[in-house]
This record gives structure tokens, C-alpha cells and sequence, in this order.
């Protein structure tokens, strides 16, 4: 018992001169006076027993969680660059790859009160030349960086965990001068560890690699977003493309050039969806971007090219020719039969209006909507969703009796859309100038894209521009069914930022159940509205119903 007791005299002796007599110490020491001084007054408040035990543990768990943060740091030298690991607070936990000057990458590996981010610091500019000139410098990197990746996120536990431990035991020694109540806040804070682990354990997802946010330079997302497959799934894929993610880095610094143009994985469709670009210059380019960036197959609008139908507005619709890959479209209802026409004369152009095409393998069946309401003095023309819905049922039925069955349906109004649940496993739509999507009970997929212009002139009528949104969607060439989709989203029209996001089709193979029958009577065998119409209709509808959406 003498020894043991001479050790532990010994021990504190040797913390109190190493650590607490440190210049770190003594910088803070002030603040420590402080808190001291603050614990003197609790700690006779604080009556019972229990009660201080827990006073005590809750300080061990609180100094714990910050040597844990505090110790989070540790910069690893992942082939050229030095890339720098660390654990921030978090109330939502999940991992963030900070890729300056590209944007971030963030992942939803876990939940809880820490989150993993890394960062690259450095780069070497000689290393990184070598990198760039030589392909077998790849592979070997290739072949290394996840070792040095998980030596990286080793040492960072480590140092953090053991910063952890040694921040509860120093705040019961310093705050309370009690060598037992010091083992206590050890005892605390490598409890509180414990939970954090279990939680991070419990929630893992192996899988959010596949559905990432990025944020940051919209041209060079493809590089860093990957494929549509499960990147999980394709481990020795995705590690080399991990490293080449690192080569591009390093020419982007060394070179200060853009990233190579990502290759597409040939099984795989890809389809631009755009909708609602109201006569907005600026989404050409945007689209002409992401159509060479994702290298996209075909472009889908879903209507609301123009603002006003106007013959003026149809040089407009000359820009589509410059996209060279096809362009299906359908009319919206501020399109006239004038601006129909006018897509209609684009080389690469693919008109839909009750029609059913085969385009690059896709079977796509699209129809116009059936109103023209190009601005608010025709407000009052506007039909009801009722209405809507009973257009498309009509239009529905009809194609359920040709015995066709497309892998896309193509309309305006997602009120018109919803008629389509069942014959098709995907409904493309845009109108609403916000983005949504959700299964229907039938199987079948509804797709409502944003604005693709920002509203036009419209998005500047609210106090932050409407923002420019559009979907990259793949689809596998062998199923013709859609496996994922990016969502693009760019802030308004001044394009100052861009986010990316992944989502995976669930159930890709799903079986598509026909619709149950109406509740309703049938809609009538004449549609409410007319199937030919000038390019200053609509007529007044004659049964207007109160159900009345808001003019886009």
C-alpha cells in the first residue's frame, strides 16, 4: 500500500509540474480561475451525495467530448497532397470531403454528435507532376491510398481518443483537486466514448457513398460523384477512382485547369430533364454544360419553353439545334402551336403531342397540355386539377387500349401526370417550378422537375431568385428503368452556387400494378378542352371548378 500510494503521490506530482504547469496551461489559466471559482460556489449547492457524483460526471463527459474535438487533427500524406482529418460537433454526425477550391462532398455515413471531415492542405507540386505524366504513377497510388487513407483516420482516433481521456481527468483534478474525483472524469469521459461508438456503429450506412451532396463547381461534379451503381458494391472501382480523384486535384492546382470529362458507364442512359425554362438565355447554357459534362444521351423538356407563345419568342427555340443530341419535348401551357412549330423545325428536335417515339431505346409517350394561359390576363382560364385529371384519364385509357405500355410518360401538368399511374413505371412533369417526386401506389413513379430558367422574369417577383433546377436521370440500356437520378439545383439566376444531389432508385424492377378504379364517374368521352386550338386560345372552360392552381 506505501508503494502504491508513493506512485500515485508521484503521478500527480509529475501532471502537475508536466501538464498543469505547461505554457498551454498557464495561457488559460485565468479562464481556469474562473471556473474554479464558479465550482466553489455550485459545489455547496449542490447537496447529496448522487447529486455531486453526477455534477462530476457531467463535467468528465462535457471535458471529454472537447478533448475529443480538440484532439480530432491529424494531416496524413495521401500521395501528393497532405490531407487533413478531423472530428467536428455535429448534431446530425455524417462525413464531409472538403475539396477546395472544387467544393465539398458530404455523406450520410452515421449519425450522432461527431462528424469526420477531410480536407486537402497541400499539394506537391512535384509528386503531382509526376502523377499527371505518368500512369503507372496512378496505379501504384491507386494500390496505396487506401492504406494511407485508413492510417490516417487510425491515428486520428487514437490521438482523439486519448485526448479525450486525459480532458476528463484533467477537469476533475483541476476543478475540484481531488485525485478520486480526476478518475471519475476519466471513468466519464471513456463512457461517453463508449456511447458515441456504439451510436456511430448502430447507425453506419455502408451505402451513403452511393448518394452524395455536392456543393461547389458544377462543371467537375461528375468526376467526384461516380457512377449510378452502389460504389459499396464496386469497392476496387471505386479506389481507383478515389485516386484519380486525388491526380485531379493535383493537376487542378499544379495546371490550374478544369477536371478530364468523366467517362459514362455504357450500360447506363442518361437523360437530362428540364422543364419551365420561360425564355431564360441563360439555361442554354447551363443545359449545354451538363449535357456535355454528363455526357447525356437526350434531353427531355417537360414544357414552358417560352414566356408567352409569341411568334416574336420562337428564334428562341433555334439554341436547341446546338445541344446535338436529340430533344424531346412536350408543350406547356404558355406554348403555342406556334412555338411547336418552331422546335419542330430543330434538326435534333422530337415532338410529342399524343404521340408515342422510340428515342436512343427509350419508349417515350408524350401529349401537350391542352390549355394556353400565357399570362395573368387569362388567370381566370386556368382549369382545376379535376379537370386535368379527367384529360388524362381519357388520355390514359386510350393508351392502355393501343396495348402500349412506354417506359416514359412525358406532360406538363403533374395534375394530368397522376391520370398516367400504372401504365408507365416513370411520369416526367414540370409546372409547379419547385421539385418533387414520390412513388404511387400503382408502382409507378411521379416526377415534377423545377424551373429550368428560373421562373424567367417571374423568379426575380420573391425576395431570393427562384433557383435553375434540373435532373440527370439513369436508366439502364438492358431495362429501360430508371436507377437513379442527380438533382442539379443552382442558385438563381446570378449561377453563384450549385448543389448536387444522389438519390437511387429503390426498386429499379418493380412490377407496375394497373390502376384501381375510379371512385368517380368516367371522365366524358369529349375532352373539356379542344384538340385544335389557335395561338390566342383558350376559350373560358364551361364548368371553371374552385379548384383553381396558381397561374405558372
Amino acid at each position: 500500500m506505501p508503494k502504491a500510494r508513493a506512485a500515485l503521490i508521484a503521478a500527480r506530482a509529475w501532471f502537475t509540474n508536466h501538464v498543469l504547469g505547461s505554457p498551454v496551461v498557464h495561457r488559460v489559466q485565468p479562464a481556469l480561475r474562473r471556473v474554479r471559482t464558479a465550482a466553489r460556489h455550485v459545489w455547496p449547492v449542490v447537496t447529496g451525495r448522487w447529486a455531486r457524483l453526477l455534477l462530476t460526471v457531467a463535467i468528465g463527459l462535457a471535458a471529454g467530448y472537447a478533448g475529443l474535438v480538440l484532439g480530432g487533427r491529424q494531416v496524413t500524406a495521401i500521395g501528393p497532397t497532405d490531407v487533413q482529418f478531423s472530428l467536428r460537433p455535429s448534431l446530425h454526425g455524417g462525413t464531409t470531403l472538403e475539396l477546395p477550391p472544387l467544393g465539398s462532398l458530404q455523406l450520410d455515413t452515421h449519425w450522432g454528435p461527431i462528424s469526420l471531415q477531410a480536407s486537402i492542405t497541400d499539394v506537391r507540386p512535384e509528386q503531382a507532376q509526376k502523377l499527371i505524366e505518368n500512369d503507372a504513377e496512378i496505379d501504384r497510388l491507386t494500390d496505396r491510398i487506401g492504406d494511407q487513407i485508413a492510417d490516417g483516420v487510425t491515428h486520428l482516433f487514437i490521438r482523439a481518443v486519448l485526448l479525450s481521456l486525459l480532458a476528463g481527468f484533467a477537469a476533475g483534478l483541476i476543478l475540484f483537486r481531488s485525485f478520486r474525483r480526476a478518475l471519475l472524469g476519466l471513468a466519464s469521459a471513456a463512457l461517453g466514448l463508449v456511447a458515441v461508438a456504439l451510436l456511430t456503429w448502430a447507425t453506419f450506412n455502408p451505402h451513403s457513398v452511393a448518394e452524395p451532396r455536392y456543393t461547389g463547381l458544377l462543371a467537375n461534379a461528375p468526376q467526384i460523384v461516380g457512377d449510378t451503381r452502389s460504389l459499396v458494391e464496386r469497392f476496387s472501382a471505386y479506389r481507383a477512382q478515389l485516386a484519380r480523384l486525388v491526380g485531379n486535384v493535383s493537376e487542378l492546382y499544379a495546371a490550374t485547369s478544369t477536371l478530364p470529362t468523366y467517362e459514362p458507364d455504357p450500360s447506363t442512359l442518361r437523360v437530362l430533364h428540364v422543364s419551365d425554362i420561360h425564355l431564360n438565355p441563360a439555361a442554354w447554357n447551363v443545359i449545354k454544360s451538363v449535357t456535355t459534362q454528363f455526357k447525356v444521351d437526350l434531353i427531355i423538356d417537360s414544357g414552358d419553353l417560352m414566356d408567352h407563345g409569341s411568334k416574336a419568342e420562337n428564334k428562341f427555340a433555334d439554341a436547341i439545334s446546338d445541344l446535338k443530341v436529340p430533344y424531346v419535348y412536350v408543350r406547356g401551357n404558355h406554348d403555342s402551336k406556334n412555338t411547336q412549330k418552331a422546335v419542330e423545325n430543330q434538326k435534333n428536335a422530337v415532338v410529342l403531342d399524343n404521340d408515342t417515339r422510340d428515342v436512343k431505346g427509350l419508349r417515350i409517350y408524350g401529349v401537350g397540355d391542352p390549355r394556353f394561359t400565357p399570362d395573368k390576363s387569362t388567370r381566370d382560364d386556368f382549369v382545376g386539377a379535376d379537370q386535368m385529371r379527367a384529360e388524362g384519364e381519357l388520355l390514359a385509357s386510350k393508351l392502355r387500349a393501343s396495348h402500349t405500355t412506354p417506359d416514359v410518360v412525358v406532360v406538363h401538368d403533374p395534375d394530368e401526370g397522376r391520370a398516367f399511374s400504372g401504365v408507365t413505371p416513370l411520369i416526367l412533369s414540370g409546372h409547379a417550378h419547385a421539385r418533387s417526386t414520390k412513388p404511387l401506389p400503382t408502382g409507378t413513379r411521379l416526377f415534377v422537375q423545377g424551373s429550368t430558367g428560373g421562373a424567367g422574369a417571374r423568379g426575380l417577383e420573391h425576395e431570393e431568385p427562384t433557383p435553375i433546377e434540373l435532373s440527370v436521370l439513369y436508366f439502364s440500356r438492358a431495362t429501360h428503368r430508371l436507377q437513379g437520378w442527380d438533382d442539379l439545383r443552382l442558385g438563381g439566376l446570378g449561377l453563384t452556387s450549385a448543389q448536387i444531389e444522389r438519390h437511387l432508385e429503390p426498386a429499379p424492377d418493380r412490377t407496375i400494378k394497373p390502376a384501381p378504379p375510379a371512385t368517380s364517374p368516367p371522365p366524358s368521352p369529349t375532352s373539356p378542352f379542344p384538340s385544335e386550338f389557335p395561338s390566342d386560345w383558350p376559350s373560358r372552360s364551361p364548368n371553371p371548378t374552385t379548384d383553381t392552381p396558381t397561374p405558372h
